[in-house]
């Protein structure tokens, strides 16, 4: 049965996490319409991929702003759910979860943090949501008691062996030879509706770091937005969907992003994250204490910071040691977008079957 289908993008990130669920719904012969909010790295990412979309407004930084926004969202969703007759929505959207409750689409929610980090998903997403998705390292720490778990992280659906391969291509790109050492920094603007109050690196702490790596290979900086002028020299320009063939190749990536941090981890790079939020995200802990592929410092312990910088580039054999432990977790978790795709077509029978047998989401790995 063919199945119409809507899926919402509200942010970069979320273009790697459902372009694979796109694709492979598409191919499988469902009807897939993806809205997306006015980002400009979203829909530059949209048109790389070849996904068709329709944009549903600008996404202002202000929380009064984005609350406002929010009405207009729902809005112009609602009139191309009834327009298309969408039958599930999937995504990480309040707007999915609202409309779903005056209409006759069910909603599907995928979310990876943690309720104290969200407070106001927590309270206009979760409760409005037919089915909440999370990783299983959340077990016991979300108050929606029915929230559907699976092993897997959100950057196992666009970066599992069986979804990516890396491209050397990337290097000649940037004028890099695969034995040469280089770094990604990434830096975030704390934007987001959960990051009131987030601090990550300062200036003075991210100009410290460049010059002591600066003897140890080259340096490539990533941003949301601008960059600081004495950064400039440091901007990495390459197009967007090929910044995780390069983290892979990378020696190190350093910087204050939950999702970039996380990407490094589960493709094998050693990475360092510096923010006001370390300690109290379930999946980066879990990458760090469990499979040991990354690390988080808050900025008060930049030093400590700085010290593990000094180790890490001091070890033997660092890429390999990490490749091991990234087999590790490979083999803990599953390939996520294939679970989606049986999940989403299976819908809302997939919801009991994982409730009465999570052992069937072996067969996903």
């Amino acid at each position: 049965m063919q199945l119409k289908i809507l899926i919402d993008i509200g942010h970069p990130g979320h273009v790697h996490l459902f372009k694979n669920l796109y694709h492979d719904l598409i191919n499988r012969g469902h009807k897939i319409v993806v809205t997306v909010k006015d980002i400009p790295v979203a829909i530059e990412l949209l048109d790389s991929f070849h996904i068709p979309y329709i944009i549903i407004g600008r996404k202002p930084d202000s929380i009064s702003g984005k609350i406002f926004s929010q009405i207009g969202f729902n809005y112009r969703t609602w009139k191309i759910i009834r327009k298309n007759k969408i039958d599930i929505g999937i995504g990480t959207s309040f707007t999915l979860a609202q409309i779903s409750k005056i209409s006759k689409m069910k909603s599907i929610i995928l979310d990876d943090d943690d309720d104290d980090v969200e407070p106001f998903f927590v309270k206009f997403v979760h409760p409005f949501c037919d089915t909440l998705l999370s990783p299983d390292v959340l077990k016991g720490k979300r108050k929606r008691k029915d929230t559907v778990y699976y092993p897997g992280f959100h950057e196992l659906a666009y970066l599992h062996p069986n979804r990516f391969k890396p491209d050397e291509g990337v290097l000649k790109e940037i004028g890099l030879q695969k034995e040469d050492t280089f770094f990604v920094l990434r830096f975030n603007v704390f934007k987001a509706h959960h990051d009131v109050g987030a601090t990550g690196l300062t200036i003075e702490q991210k100009l410290k770091l460049v010059e002591y790596l600066q003897p140890h290979g080259k340096i490539f900086i990533t941003t949301e937005r601008n960059i600081e002028p004495e950064l400039e020299k440091y901007r990495l320009s390459i197009s967007l969907d090929k910044i995780h063939s390069l983290i892979y190749f990378a020696g190190l990536f350093i910087g204050d992003s939950q999702t970039m941090t996380s990407e490094a981890a589960v493709l094998g790079t050693p990475s360092i994250r510096c923010n006001s939020f370390v300690g109290r995200i379930s999946y980066l802990e879990e990458e760090q204490h469990r499979y040991h592929l990354t690390f988080g410092f808050k900025p008060d312990d930049f030093d400590k910071l700085l010290g593990k910088v000094k180790e890490l580039l001091s070890t033997s054999n660092l890429k390999e040691d990490f490749q091991k432990r990234r087999q590790k977790l490979l083999d803990d978790k599953i390939d996520v977008t294939s679970f989606l795709v049986w999940f989403v077509e299976n819908y809302p029978e997939s919801v009991r079957i994982m409730k009465e047998n999570p052992e069937y989401q072996e067969r996903f790995r």
